[in-house]
C-alpha cells in the first residue's frame, strides 16, 4: 500500500538575482555608477563619429582635456548649489552668477587697481562671496523668504550693482591681464609625459575647492547637521539642531564658492567683466543643471560630492562634441538644448529612482 500523501504544491524559493539584474539595479541606484557609464559612452558616440569623419574637428585625449577648462567654474557651482539644495525647504540659488559677476569686479578693483597682493584679494573675494551669500542665508534661513524668491531678488541687485559699479566698464589693467595664466595647460607632475596637457585652474581651484566641500558635507559635524536638516527640519530641530543657523552658513559657503568662482573668470577671460556671471543665459542654470544630474534631491538631503563632479565632467564633454559635430551657431543653440533635456531627464529619473529604491546620491 502506498503511504505516499499529497502535500499540496511545492513552496519555491525566489529566483536568485543574475548578474545582469545586479548590474541594473547598482546602475540606477548609484548616480556615480550612473554618471561614469555616460561619460564613457558620450566619449564613446563622439570618438566614432570623429572616427567616421562626421566632426569638424578631431574629438582626442588632447581636446577633451582642454575642454576641461570649462568644467572649473561650472563644478564648482554645483558644488555650491549641493550646499543649499541639501539643505531643504526648496533650496536653490539663483544668484551664483551674479555673485560671480560682482565680486569680480570687486576683485578687479582690488588687484587690478588698487595694487592689493594677490594673497591678500583672493581671501578678500572669497569673504566678499561668503557676505553676499549671507545676505540669501539670513533672508531664506531667518526671515523664511522662499529660496526661489530671495535668490532672484539678489541675482537682480547683484547683476545691477555690478554693471553700475564701473559704469559697465570692464577692468583689465596689465596685473588682472597677468591672470590668464592660471587658464593655460601645463604638464602633470610624474607622469606627465604621457598625458595630454591639463588646465592649470583644475589643481589650483577646482580640487582644493572639492576636497574641503567634500570634507564638509562628508566628514565634519555641519555635514551631518545639514543632511539632517535637508532630510526634516522638525526632526533636526527637536533633535537639538539649529536649523536657521544650519541653512544660513549652507548659503553663506555658496557665496564664499562664488567669490572664488569669481577669481577663476577673472584669470579666464583676463578682465573682470560686469557680466561675467550673467552673460547669454548665465551661470545658474548649467550649476542646478549640474546639481540635479548629479542626484542633488531638489527636496533636499540627498547628495555626493563625486556625483557633481562627474556631472560637470559629462555636461563639458557633450558640450564639446556636439560642437565639432554641429559647428557653428547651430552648435550653441543645440548645447542650450542638450543642457534644458538634461535637467527635465535628470529631474524626472531622480523621483523615479527615489520612489522604485531607496537611491545612493
Amino acid at each position: 500500500m502506498s503511504t505516499s500523501t499529497s502535500s499540496g504544491p511545492r513552496a519555491t524559493a525566489p529566483a536568485a538575482p543574475s548578474r545582469w539584474s545586479s548590474l541594473g539595479r547598482t546602475v540606477l541606484t548609484q548616480r556615480v555608477v550612473l554618471l561614469a557609464v555616460l561619460v564613457l559612452a558620450v566619449v564613446a558616440v563622439f570618438t566614432a563619429l570623429d572616427l567616421a569623419g562626421r566632426t569638424s574637428g578631431p574629438y582626442n585625449p588632447d581636446y577633451l582635456a582642454g575642454s576641461l577648462i570649462n568644467v572649473v567654474p561650472t563644478a564648482m557651482l554645483g558644488l555650491a548649489e549641493l550646499l543649499v539644495i541639501v539643505s531643504g525647504r526648496g533650496g536653490i540659488d539663483l544668484s551664483v552668477g551674479a555673485m560671480v559677476s560682482l565680486v569680480g569686479m570687486g576683485f578687479g578693483f582690488c588687484y587690478g587697481l588698487w595694487g592689493w597682493p594677490l594673497w591678500l584679494a583672493v581671501p578678500a573675494a572669497v569673504l566678499g562671496g561668503a557676505v553676499l551669500g549671507a545676505v540669501n542665508g539670513l533672508l531664506v534661513a531667518y526671515l523664511r523668504f522662499p529660496a526661489l524668491i530671495a535668490t532672484l531678488a539678489t541675482y537682480y541687485a547683484y547683476k545691477s550693482i555690478a554693471i553700475v559699479v564701473n559704469d559697465q566698464q570692464p577692468i583689465n589693467s596689465p596685473r588682472v591681464q597677468d591672470l590668464y595664466a592660471t587658464a593655460r595647460s601645463v604638464e602633470l607632475p610624474l607622469i606627465g609625459a604621457q598625458l595630454p596637457l591639463f588646465p592649470l585652474g583644475v589643481v589650483l581651484f577646482l580640487l582644493p575647492t572639492v576636497v574641503l566641500v567634500w570634507y564638509v558635507v562628508d566628514r565634519s559635524p555641519y555635514g551631518r547637521r545639514l543632511f539632517a536638516i535637508g532630510t526634516n527640519d522638525v526632526a533636526a530641530t527637536w533633535a537639538g539642531i539649529g536649523v536657521a543657523a544650519t541653512r544660513f552658513w549652507a548659503y553663506a559657503g555658496a557665496g564664499a564658492i562664488s567669490g572664488l568662482v569669481a577669481v577663476v573668470t577673472v584669470g579666464q577671460f583676463a578682465s573682470a567683466r560686469p557680466d561675467a556671471g550673467t552673460s547669454g543665459n548665465g551661470m545658474a542654470l548649467p550649476a542646478i543643471t549640474i546639481a540635479v544630474l548629479a542626484g542633488v534631491a531638489i527636496t533636499g538631503g540627498i547628495g555626493r560630492v563625486s556625483g557633481v563632479v562627474l556631472a560637470a565632467v559629462l555636461v563639458a564633454w557633450l558640450n564639446a562634441g556636439v560642437l565639432l559635430t554641429f559647428p557653428g551657431n547651430s552648435g550653441t543653440r543645440l548645447q542650450l538644448l542638450a543642457l534644458g533635456l538634461l535637467l527635465v531627464l535628470a529631474a524626472l529619473f531622480n523621483g523615479w529612482t527615489n520612489r522604485r529604491y531607496r537611491v545612493v546620491g
